[in-house]
């Protein structure tokens, strides 16, 4: 349900990948990232790079290929880090205008068109900027509409048919109807629904029995568990015990 064409996915993609690489230039490369305790930034580096080549590849081989293992990523000198997590950026737009964007493709939720590649690793990339800024120091900057759409992103992995067998504890979202919205201070918003059955998930005006609203882009952080709720860029309303359920289980 992606709001955005495939040339603004690729603008995004570079968008935020040259974000991510300022933020992470001249940082230590063993500073722990407090948003990824288990890694120090050279890993978030090489982790970013080595996904973009990952789905690159994928798509030019028309079949699945073991996940790597970021900790075995590559991304060489810091000095050279710029260079080459924009190549791998590039790599991944090559891949997906040779195979086509609407060419359907293998993902870990079915057949999928191939910009669903460009799209996560758009998303990935935007989540992991935020990351290595806050390793560094570094100012972190999105735009709405590409934080909008990691906000969808993520709400359409949570509620996809066979989300569940990817990730059990979901199983620990289903509930009898309670609603969950995240209100942006502009625009519809997204109401999630915890029925008895599984997650489903709308866009538009935002009621519920608990609610989150901000920024769009301080939205982004708190629903890819970045940002805590009682961060003052946000505001609760409702059953915040709902909210704190909600988030401990959307990591994906």
């Amino acid at each position: 349900m992606t709001t955005l064409d495939t040339a603004r996915m690729v603008e995004g993609l570079r968008e935020q990948t040259a974000g991510f690489a300022r933020a992470a230039a001249g940082g230590d490369p063993e500073a722990v990232v407090p948003t990824c305790p288990e890694w120090p930034l050279r890993t978030l580096v090489g982790h970013i790079g080595q996904a973009h080549r990952w789905a690159a590849e994928m798509l030019r081989k028309g079949e699945p290929l073991a996940v790597p293992d970021p900790g075995q990523a590559a991304p060489g000198a810091p000095a050279g880090w710029e260079r080459w997590l924009r190549d791998g950026a590039e790599e991944l737009i090559g891949a997906i205008g040779q195979v086509g964007a609407d060419t359907e493709v293998w993902t870990f939720l079915g057949p999928r068109p191939a910009a669903f590649w460009l799209r996560r690793m758009m998303c990935d990339t935007a989540v992991h900027h935020y990351d290595a800024a806050a390793t560094t120091g570094a100012a972190f900057g999105i735009a709405g509409d590409l934080a909008a759409d990691v906000i969808t992103e993520g709400m359409e992995l949570l509620a996809s048919p066979g989300s569940e067998s990817l990730k059990p504890s979901l199983v620990g979202l289903r509930g009898r109807g309670e609603r969950l919205g995240v209100r942006p201070d502009t625009g519809d918003g997204w109401v999630v629904v915890r029925s008895p059955g599984g997650l489903w998930w709308e866009r538009g005006p935002v009621e519920g029995d608990a609610v989150v609203s901000g920024a769009v882009a301080d939205l982004m952080l708190v629903c890819s568990r970045r940002l805590p709720l009682g961060d003052p860029r946000v505001a609760v309303s409702g059953d915040r015990a709902l909210l704190e359920h909600w988030l401990a289980h959307l990591a994906f």
